[in-house]
């Protein structure tokens, strides 16, 4: 005991603080293991609730789009975040985001101006019809978009910006973007960057049917040459064609803002008596020629011959009697629910 005490004597003050302090360490340890393996415990559980949060908002947005088919503003905003694909047309996925734009621009451009027309069977009927049309007029664009990246095509944001100043000023009015952009979300539901998209998508698509269409290309020259023969004669040179172009008048004067893919406002920008020239219509399905008959500060009397784009019709056509377009959702057709007379 003297000896213990002798060496208890011989320690320094530093050395038997640092005995205190393990040995107040070392019951702590007693408390701080049992903790930290409840915080462990609480991480874990805290991450497998999230995923099966997430699991459970993967599923229930999955059977909201590709099983219900539901179009709200939620899961359409969704889809433009979300790469998610409504359809595969020969190797080209369609954009799910696509598909909803153009079926809500469709949809609330009937519900707004002419909803209270329909009753609920008859609306249901629109919809299958409308969401029918959308979606076969998303998988053309994703085509077109196949085909433009094989030849190169591009469109870019300053074509896509001078399309939209052209759209402004349709019919001679020279809107404001704010103003224009208000019509376009009060009868179309679409913001600024979702009417610039369908743009794009229009411009690449006119722009494949001019690489494409050679027929085309040639008949269009024709007309040219034609009417330089026949002094701006339009109904001599329909004669002259028939079945290969549409020849039109408009029996009167019709407002400039006339929608009737550019016909109008581009009539409103001559003098009576003179010709456009060859022009692609603003939805891209082929080239117009206008003549001015005569015009007032608001309408304007036309006629107009129009060269359809036809080789991209065919050609989509092709795919879809070979089984080369497949949809992830089912939508009714509804003309194979009439009912066919025996």
């Amino acid at each position: 005991m003297k000896l213990l005490s002798k060496k208890e004597e011989k320690k320094t003050e530093k050395e038997k603080v640092e005995e205190r302090r393990e040995e107040v360490l070392a019951k702590g340890r007693k408390f701080k293991y049992p903790f930290q393996w409840t915080r462990h415990r609480v991480v874990i559980n805290t991450i497998l609730i999230a995923l099966v949060v997430f699991a459970m908002i993967f599923i229930g947005g999955w059977l909201a789009l590709y099983r219900i088919g539901m179009t709200d503003q939620l899961l359409f905003n969704i889809t433009k975040v979300l790469p998610l694909s409504v359809a595969n047309v020969d190797g080209e996925e369609v954009r799910f985001s696509d598909y909803l734009m153009l079926y809500r621009s469709s949809m609330t451009s009937i519900e707004r101006q002419s909803g209270s027309q329909f009753d609920e069977s008859s609306f249901e009927e629109l919809r299958s019809e409308y969401k029918r049309s959308a979606l076969t007029e998303a998988e053309k664009y994703a085509y077109a978009t196949k085909l433009a990246k094989a030849s190169d095509i591009t469109v870019s944001q300053e074509e896509v910006a001078t399309e939209f100043d052209r759209h402004l000023k349709i019919g001679g009015i020279d809107r404001s973007e704010e103003g224009f952009i208000k019509i376009i979300e009060n009868n179309f539901g679409l913001d600024k960057s979702e009417y610039d998209r369908m743009l794009y998508l229009t411009l690449v698509k006119a722009k494949v049917e001019m690489d494409i269409d050679t027929n085309a290309n040639k008949i269009a020259s024709r007309v040219e040459t034609l009417l330089a023969e026949n002094g701006n004669d339009y109904k001599a040179v329909a004669d002259q064609l028939g079945g290969e172009i549409v020849y039109e008048e408009t029996g009167g004067l019709v407002d400039n803002r006339n929608i009737d893919g550019g016909r109008a406002s581009e009539a409103m920008k001559l003098e009576p008596g003179e010709s456009s020239g060859r022009f692609v219509s603003m939805n891209g399905d082929g080239y117009y020629f206008v003549k001015l008959i005569k015009k007032t500060d608001s309408e304007v009397d036309f006629v107009s011959i129009k060269v359809p784009f036809t080789e991209f019709a065919k050609q989509f056509a092709t795919l879809k009697e070979d089984g080369k377009i497949s949809e992830y959702i089912s939508i009714a057709d509804p003309a194979a629910e009439i009912p066919q007379p025996e």
